[in-house]
Order: C-alpha cells, then structure tokens, then sequence
C-alpha cells in the first residue's frame, strides 16, 4: 500500500515540472482559466519562449522524446533528451541533473512555442523525457484543466488550411495531442472532425488517432465511417485506423470492407493491411526457422515470381506457399503479394488466418 501510495506521488510530482534544462523556468499557477493565462503570456513575450503543461493520457505507451535518445548506455529506455531550438533541434541532449524515470508517469507534456504575439509550433513528450529549452523563457502551467485543455488544442487542429502557411507544425502535433488526452469529451471533438463538412486532410489525420488512441468509441465511428462515407480516400484512410485499432472487431471489418466496398482501390487497401496484419500473426508463431533455411532468398524470388502469373495460378499457389511454407519471411511474402492482389480468394484466406 506504502508502495502504491509512493508511486503516485512520485507521478504527481514528476507532472507538476518538467525535467528541464538550460531555460528560464517560470511557473504560472492557472486560476483564471487556461485562455486566459496562455494569451497574456502569448501577448507579453515579444521574442521566443515556450509555453507547457502536463496532461493525463490515455492507457498505453508514450514514449515521445527523440529518435536518438530512447535509450541510455544502461539499456534503461526513454528518455535522454530533446534539443527544442537550433540546429540540433530533435536530437539527444545532455542529461539533466538525477535519475531517468523507469516507470512511465501516466503523463505527457504538451508544449507550444510562440514567437511575434502567436503560437508558431506544438509539440508533445513523455513526462519523462528531458528537455533543453535551448536558453528561452520556459513557462510552465500547473494547474491546467483537461476540458481547457481539449478546447485550446481543437482550435490548432482545425487549423489544417494553413498548411502552405507552416501550419503543419500545429494543426498536426496539437490533433495529436489531443487525441491522447485521457478525457472523454476528446471522443466528441473527434467525431466533429471527421464529418463531412470538414476539410478532407483533417478527417484523414483524424480516422488514424480514432483507431490508435480512442479504443472502441474510436473504433465504432472509424466502422460508421468505412461502411457510410462518400468519400473514397476517407474510407481509405480509415482502414489504416483500424488497422491500428486494438479492438478485437476491428480485423472484421476490415474484411468486410475488402469484400464489398464499392472501390477497388480502397479493397485494395483493405487487403493491403489485412496482409500486414496477418503476416505478423503468422511470423509470430514460426520465428524458429528463420535462421536456419539457406535458400530464402532464392526462395523469395519464387514469390515474387508467382504473383507475375496469371491469378488463376498465381494466386492459388501464393496461398499454398503462404500456408505450408516452413520459411517466415517467405510466409510473410507471399502473404504481402496476396494482399497486392484485390482477389476474393485472398480475402478468404485472410480472414480463415485473422478469425480462426
């Protein structure tokens, strides 16, 4: 219980102060509302500064920091830093002072630069991950609560016509950030993003955090979707949700979708990831002998050779091969060119792999 009771505190603490170097920490304490506080800092800084708080997030892992630094010469993994300016921007860091964190906090830091009066990029982080402000003032806002929070970040995100204008550098990252807020109300704001009166770019970023990161309500509107909409690349998009959806339908409606979409492409797409998929599930459970046949590569070779057939061969045979073959990545081939296939027979062997 004592333990319990530590590991709590010791997460509360770690999302009250980001672990921060080199910056000029000023903590801003948010009781007049989160609008509020953020423009007067918005409107007070004349050059750059960054401006940061923490939120809960949803179950998982989210390990955000950099793409050098997810691991220490310990093997302990996330995080060793971020660089926030310059140009080392985006690489491992010097350390700040104590400990790296081995347990995730349950928290991730969303953080936003402003620079002339306005926000000019977001970016989010692990509690854990360290971070160099690069010699900026730092305010960080304690405090912060998720509905606030939510709203600010939707107003980014709708954002998505400013691309040619940078505004890739917010809509995306705060559509981001947003999805991974543990609050509910984030699921309604989603489902207002994916309708169709939206810009279509937005509604495809937008079926991607519904599979990932909102479980089944996410999973119940991505299906709406694939099975309502009129647009054909948001239907597309919308099976890459699913396919990282970790609902247990979510693999059926992928097939159903490869089987009577009125698209073939977005058939094709179905099978597409339904291939990934199963070559996964199929690879996982024969992983001892990949080592140990000499003719993989000859053997991959025949693959690709096989999908050059007529369908009525090729086809047939892919399965067979896809199967009964004793090498993985042969298996794993041979499922990637049935997915490239758009053939009902596939469907069915995908589907016999998934659902069995």
């Amino acid at each position: 219980m004592k333990l319990a009771l530590l590991a709590a505190l010791a997460g509360a603490c770690l999302a009250q102060q980001p672990r921060l170097a080199n910056a000029k920490l000023d903590t801003h304490a948010v009781t007049s509302g989160l609008g509020r506080e953020f423009q007067s800092i918005v409107a007070a800084e004349s050059g750059a500064a960054w401006i940061g708080y923490p939120i809960h997030a949803v179950p998982g892992e989210h390990q955000m920091c950099c793409y050098s630094s997810f691991e220490d010469g310990a093997g302990n993994r996330c995080c060793r830093g971020c660089a926030l300016e310059g140009t080392r921007a985006g690489l491992t860091v010097s350390t700040v002072p104590g400990p790296i964190p081995l347990e995730a906090s349950g928290y991730i830091v969303v953080l936003f630069r402003v620079e002339n009066h306005a926000v000019d990029r977001i970016r989010t982080f692990s509690a854990e991950c360290e971070l160099d402000g690069g010699g900026l003032p730092f305010h960080w806002l304690t405090g912060v609560q998720p509905a606030e929070s939510v709203a600010r970040l939707k107003e980014f995100a709708l954002q998505a016509d400013d691309e040619g204008r940078g505004g890739h550098r917010r809509s995306e990252p705060a559509l981001a950030a947003l999805a991974l807020h543990a609050d509910t109300a984030v699921d309604q704001v989603l489902e207002t993003l994916v309708t169709p009166d939206q810009p279509e770019r937005l509604r495809e970023r937008a079926t991607f955090w519904l599979g990932s990161a909102r479980g089944r309500r996410g999973y119940e509107v991505l299906r709406r979707i694939v099975t309502q909409d009129a647009s054909d690349r948001v239907r597309e998009k919308a099976i890459f949700g699913l396919s990282v959806s970790r609902e247990p339908q979510a693999v059926a409606t992928m097939i159903d979708v490869a089987k009577t979409d009125r698209s073939s492409h977005v058939r094709g797409q179905a099978l597409f990831w339904l291939s990934q998929k199963a070559g996964q599930k199929v690879a996982a459970t024969i992983t001892e002998a990949i080592d140990n046949d000499p003719d993989t590569e000859v053997k991959k070779k025949a693959v690709f050779a096989l999908q050059q057939l007529p369908a009525d061969e090729g086809v047939p045979l892919l399965i067979q091969v896809a199967r009964g073959n004793k090498n993985p990545a042969v298996r794993k081939q041979a499922m990637f060119w049935l997915g490239q296939s758009k053939d009902q027979r596939a469907v069915r062997f995908f589907e016999e792999v998934l659902l069995r």
